[in-house]
């Protein structure tokens, strides 16, 4: 009985120091795996920031793309989408809206207007539309590449639209989507700024002979935000909230190839 007492003594002596071991080693193990995740994070921030420095607005994204897709064919009524996280995820949410159209995609995820604006002849005006949508500032007021103001913003959307009218192509200006709170920028109270340059651009829209295009009146809750049912994030469309703006572009753009 007492060798008994004995090797059961011993047993969870030598058990309680191999669980203090396994615990040790574990820890050690899950410090080594976060160490590695913050230098793999740490190393890919300065990939990007060293990107940045060589191609800010993304020149080369889509220019393989562009090469590829060359100029319209006769009578074709081509429509390029410019902008940012909210367009590409147009196309790759519902693809079939694009689908057998001769709309092209050139959103860029993260993108502000300065960006935008270095961008449009690569990626608009040398692809020869008949009309440009243009979708884009909620990042600006994000301060995605730096601080903005709304005359800022509000300088690139124009020059953007202006450009594009030298051109001979229709520009669609568009409202920026409500947006309540950025999950990435907290605590920045950006509705007020993006009523203030929605008016904006409506009224320069108006004055300059150009389409404003209104998603922001059939999105926005009493927060005023997107509406939950239109957006998992408050930000970025999910499939109901493009089935809302769907329509809605499609009756500018129809618009819009009809103006002289």
């Amino acid at each position: 009985m007492k060798n008994l007492k004995l090797i059961t003594a011993v047993f969870l002596i030598v058990f309680s120091f191999n669980r203090m071991a396994i615990a040790q080693v574990a820890k050690a193990t899950d410090s080594v795996e976060i160490k590695k995740a913050i230098e793999k994070e740490a190393k890919a921030k300065k990939a990007y920031d060293e990107w940045l420095k060589l191609d800010w607005p993304n020149l080369k994204k889509f220019r393989d793309d562009n090469a590829k897709v060359g100029l319209p064919a006769s009578k074709e009524n081509r429509v390029v989408f410019m902008g940012n996280s909210i367009t590409i995820g147009w196309i790759n949410i519902d693809p079939q809206f694009f689908a057998g159209k001769p709309y092209i995609d050139r959103g860029i995820s993260g993108q502000t207007t300065p960006q935008m604006l270095i961008r449009m002849r690569a990626d608009v005006i040398n692809l020869k539309p008949k009309v440009v949508v243009i979708l884009a500032g909620t990042n600006d007021i994000a301060g995605n590449t730096g601080p903005s103001t709304n005359e800022m913003i509000e300088d690139n959307l124009a020059s953007m639209a202006d450009l594009a009218k030298a051109n001979g192509i229709k520009p669609i200006l568009c409202s920026i989507l409500p947006v309540f709170d950025y999950p990435w920028k907290p605590g920045l109270k950006p509705y007020d700024r993006i009523i203030e340059i929605n008016k904006w651009m409506k009224d320069y829209a108006t004055t300059h002979g150009m389409l404003y295009l209104d998603f922001y009146s059939s999105m926005v809750d009493d927060r005023p935000g997107t509406k939950a049912e239109y957006s998992k994030d408050g930000v970025h469309p999910n499939m109901a909230g493009y089935k809302v703006m769907e329509p809605l572009v499609e009756a500018a753009i129809a618009k819009a190839l009809k103006m002289k």
